[in-house]
């Protein structure tokens, strides 16, 4: 059993879920049926983190490039998608639980389209926690667009190039409001961001498993949670300030 500090547990936790078409392969299965098991993954995770008072859980479910699969497998992760919010919401409003999402999401089908967002809108006023879901999401691309707003509102006088700050840009990220990821988990061993939150994780932990992510559950998420607890986040101090700042306090 995996001990945990209750009061070090993360903010804000992210994953890459990355591992189900290796999952579905290696058992003989098609990858739409690797997705669907991995569904399983998404409820434990989520129930996990709303027991363990985690108040921000970003999961990364479709990222810009993946729309260069195959149609089918598109197809297939789009109904997944509108199948899974149809099925959550009424979990999400008995636990509280509000939902976000980022990414270009004028690029999903109509009907996942207005599933999001009915669901988004369903539960606004949750308090519980907040589940962000990265659709359509790339990072260089949510970068871009907050620059392109920032031009616009010098070009329109209401901000000058010396006024703009990370606060700026920050508060231009689909992200706005929400704090910075504590921890990202990446799941199937794989060591690279996949353009996933490429401003936000400046000072986040980075942990990374072989569990593909079909396979990953409460065990190994506690496994990850538990390595977040053994860091020491300096966010560029010395071990000596850190050690003055918590006599301080």
């Amino acid at each position: 059993m995996v001990e945990l500090d209750p009061s070090r547990m993360p903010r804000h936790v992210a994953v890459i879920m990355d591992g189900n078409g290796r999952w579905a392969q290696q058992r003989g299965l098609s990858r739409l049926h690797g997705h669907r098991v991995g569904k399983e993954s998404v409820r434990a995770v989520v129930e996990t983190s709303r027991r363990l008072g985690i108040k921000y859980l970003s999961l990364y479910a479709f990222s810009t490039e993946n729309w260069r699969r195959p149609p089918r497998e598109v197809d297939g992760l789009m109904s997944l998608l509108q199948r899974y919010l149809a099925t959550e919401l009424e979990k999400m409003m008995k636990h509280q639980i509000r939902l976000r999402a980022v990414g270009t999401l004028r690029r999903l089908p109509p009907p996942v389209r207005d599933a999001l967002r009915s669901t988004i809108e369903a539960t606004k006023r949750n308090r519980g926690m907040t589940v962000i879901l990265a659709v359509s999401y790339g990072a260089r691309e949510e970068i871009a667009r907050a620059a392109r707003a920032i031009a616009r509102r010098v070009g329109r006088g209401e901000l000058r190039p010396d006024q703009i700050t990370p606060g700026t840009v920050e508060k231009h990220l689909g992200t706005s409001g929400i704090p910075d990821p504590d921890l990202l988990i990446r799941t199937s061993g794989e060591m690279r961001l996949s353009n996933f939150f490429l401003w936000q994780i400046a000072y986040t932990e980075i942990y990374v498993t072989d569990t593909l992510w079909p396979d990953f559950r409460d065990r190994e998420y506690l496994q990850a949670l538990a390595y977040f607890q053994q860091r020491q986040r300096r966010f560029g101090r010395t071990p000596a300030q850190l050690e003055r700042l918590r006599a301080a306090n």
